[in-house]
């Protein structure tokens, strides 16, 4: 019958239709697709059917994505197939689980599958394969008038790799609204991620109600942020600082649930434990480990040594959790941290061990399984644990080795917090950069794990850990496009990825995105720009982009770039003081925001601190200043065990002047030990002094006293320093001198005056 299904659909392909064949472009990457000639037209007077409950849903949730994407308004029901209609039934001849099959031919589209996730999945292809007509090379029908929209004649076959493709959010760090999680959730669905994986506590803030314990989020999801200006920014209602936070009540909990399950989404909570407790702890902390609990949720960065007794109180308080938890979320996984416990009793006792298979335990009585972050892999786990593989790979070879099912979770290259470029315009977050292409080339199926161990590998996730993302903007263009790569590592076979047939794929999707009011990076194509000044005064400016694809068009009358502006070809000559303003285009489809480059041969040295190469890279970061409260704040980038930069082999020659912009911010970091590494010159003045030098132990050239930036709480140009006349390049190396680690002074900005 499968076989008989193929052929039928095929032989329909070749014989009907007079329309040439369409571009196919859908993320993830069906397994087959079989192209024919023609296109099924859609307009408002097309019917959806469907033959079952699960059809039904499916036919729904594709009619509100059409909706929402063209404006069309498309009726569903109850029925069978027939011609003129899209099509949801129930497959005849099975499909693998979440699988579906496809069939448009200019009479009908049909959607073939066994189960609702491959209905709901049929759809969203199908969604993905609706085009205006002339689109891509879909021509339409003669004589049909009311046309609006069109499905290209294919025959489509697909199932996925792996049952969890999955993204993580960490609402614990800063809080995202109802709506965000909602909108994000249609963006999973659009490309077949079926994993929500929501981290709501940690040290920072707990952000799920609890009704048998109130103060959880009374107290637990309020937190004075870390700096000047937070602390400044009083509340009158209070006369203390303002607090900032929020929570999720148990009513908008169902809420989201019941919401990504008509996406085909499960979500599985995080409930962190043993450590990462503080915020619990600050409002019971009669359950601490620690003789000395805190007395407010913290607003550091990084793993203290705050974590839950083991005892039976202890014990029962995260069972109640867990079982309102439970009642919240019928998701049979429940993930419950395990990581970075840095507390002494817990290191001493080797507790770590009892406690998860404690919970396991407890878990497994209720029908479910635990979760948790590869730490918790010790012989004594019980099979049924799954180990979520952090600290890269090793975890997972372990845990399957071992027997256990096991998620690849990677750090870093699955940690989508990494910045994308290392561009001055990329918003804050970790500092290594984990581009569109490095998460592309990520191999959710190490060839270390033993064949017979496979199984194990359930799949895959990405994580946005938010310490440095304060705002949901920023959370998207952290996670999208590269959640479409690992949507596609996910569920597309191997032999089925490209990198250069993703990008094609992926620039079609970008409107699908911009439908649904989704920011999405365009750091793979954004057009960056490379200029010196010429002999004859003129500048000469190179243009590219990171991901090479596209074209690249500009303008220099000020006027915004088109599909038909100038084409990039090679490099262009401008007159000095001119503005370029470039983007990057796909066709007609515009692929990135426009770039204006303003070409003041006076500005050619300006590097901004992400443009420097950092001394040290124990742990950098792009941060966001503190200040100010409202309004647009600087990013900031730095190794903040050792804030060295070094702008290397730069012209001195004329050079007359140093002129740098600084920024002071909080040293809210738990690093532990490595605190002691922190060191910095000794200052001459009573607040300190930046110092630039010729190579990070050489010749002193300049030192610019930090006393003019002293109250400021944002960013502060400093006086410029002169510099005595010298030739050649050099590598000039920044440091601060101070006599205390608060506040951390950063480099913002350096500019070399002529």
């Amino acid at each position: 019958m499968r076989i008989l299904f193929l052929v039928g659909v095929i032989v329909c392909l070749a014989v009907i239709g007079t329309a040439r064949a369409a571009e196919i472009a859908v993320v993830p990457n069906p397994a087959s697709v079989v192209r024919g000639e023609g296109s099924f037209p859609v307009s408002a007077a097309t019917r959806i059917v469907a033959q079952d409950a699960d059809g039904l849903a499916a036919a729904r949730r594709f009619a509100a994505v059409i909706e929402r994407e063209h404006g069309l308004k498309l009726a569903v029901s109850q029925g069978p197939v027939v011609d003129g209609a899209i099509a949801f039934q129930r497959a005849r001849v099975s499909t693998p689980a979440e699988g579906y099959r496809i069939g448009i031919t200019p009479r009908r589209a049909v959607v073939d599958a066994s189960d609702r996730a491959g209905m709901l999945y049929g759809g969203t292809t199908l969604a993905q394969l609706l085009q205006n007509p002339g689109q891509s090379g879909v021509s339409s029908p003669p004589g049909n008038s009311t046309l609006t929209r069109v499905l290209p004649a294919v025959a489509i076959e697909d199932s996925p790799r792996f049952r969890w493709r999955g993204l993580m959010l960490d609402s614990a760090r800063h809080f995202q609204s109802t709506a965000f999680v909602k909108k994000l959730l249609d963006a999973m669905a659009m490309n077949k991620l079926n994993v929500f994986h929501w981290h709501l506590t940690d040290d920072q803030a707990w952000r799920i109600e609890i009704k048998k314990y109130p103060k959880l989020t009374s107290v637990g999801a309020w937190r004075v942020p870390a700096g000047q200006a937070p602390q400044k920014d009083i509340d009158p209602a209070t006369g203390k600082p303002r607090l900032y936070g929020g929570f999720y009540s148990q009513a908008e909990m169902k809420e989201i649930v019941a919401y990504a399950a008509e996406r085909g989404i499960t979500v599985v909570p995080e409930i962190e434990m043993p450590g990462h407790a503080a915020a619990a702890l600050a409002a019971y902390p009669e359950y601490s480990a620690r003789a000395d609990p805190p007395t407010a949720v913290p607003a550091d960065w990084g793993v203290y040594h705050d974590a839950y007794k083991l005892d039976a109180k202890t014990t029962r308080f995260l069972q109640d959790v867990l079982d309102e938890v439970i009642a919240l979320f019928p998701s049979k996984y429940i993930h419950v941290g395990g990581d970075e416990v840095d507390n002494a009793e817990w290191k001493a006792g080797k507790l770590q061990g009892p406690f998860t298979v404690g919970m396991a335990k407890y878990l497994a009585s209720k029908k479910r399984r635990l979760v948790g972050w590869d730490e918790i892999l010790e012989p004594t786990l019980p099979k049924e644990a799954v180990v979520m593989s952090w600290r890269g790979i090793e975890g997972g070879l372990k845990a399957a080795a071992a027997g256990h099912d096991t998620i690849l979770a990677a750090h870093p290259t699955l940690y989508l917090d990494n910045r994308q470029s290392g561009a001055a315009d990329e918003p804050p977050g970790r500092g290594n950069v984990i581009t569109l292409k490095d998460v592309y080339a990520f191999d959710p199926m190490p060839g270390e794990i033993d064949a017979a161990k496979r199984k194990h590998v359930l799949g895959l996730q990405g994580q946005v850990w938010t310490e440095h993302i304060r705002t949901e903007e920023r959370v998207a263009h952290m996670l999208f496009p590269r959640s479409a790569a690992i949507a596609e590592l996910g569920w597309s076979k191997p032999e089925r990825r490209d990198w250069n047939d993703f990008l094609r794929r992926l620039s079609a999707q970008l409107p699908h995105y911009e439908a649904l009011g989704m920011p999405v990076a365009d750091s793979a194509f954004a057009p960056r720009l490379d200029s010196r000044l010429r002999g004859n005064g003129e500048m000469e400016v190179t243009l590219a982009n990171a991901a090479s694809y596209g074209d690249i068009r500009y303008t220099l009358d000020g006027t915004e770039p088109q599909a038909t502006s100038n084409r990039y070809a090679s490099p262009v000559s401008a007159a000095a003081g001119a503005t370029l303003k470039a983007a990057a285009f796909d066709g007609e489809r515009r692929i990135s925001k426009t770039r204006a480059f303003v070409l003041d041969p006076a500005h050619e040295t300006r590097r901004k601190s992400q443009e420097l190469k950092l001394c040290t890279e124990n742990i950098a970061l792009s941060m966001e200043d503190d200040a100010p409260i409202g309004g647009d704040r600087a990013a900031l980038y730095a190794d903040i065990q050792s804030p060295c930069w070094i702008y290397p082999g730069v012209d001195l020659t004329g050079v007359k002047a140093v002129a740098v912009t600084v920024g002071q911010l909080p040293y809210n970091y738990q690093i532990g030990e490595l605190i002691k590494k922190v060191t910095f010159p000794k200052p001459e003045t009573a607040v300190g002094e930046l110092e630039v030098r010729l190579g990070c132990e050489g010749e002193l050239v300049a030192r610019l006293p930090l006393a003019p930036a002293a109250a400021n709480m944002a960013i502060t140009a400093l006086p410029a320093a002169p510099l005595a006349p010298r030739t050649g390049k050099a590598d000039l190396c920044m440091r601060f001198a101070q006599p205390t680690l608060e506040p951390m002074w950063i480099l913002d900005s350096i500019e070399l005056v002529k």
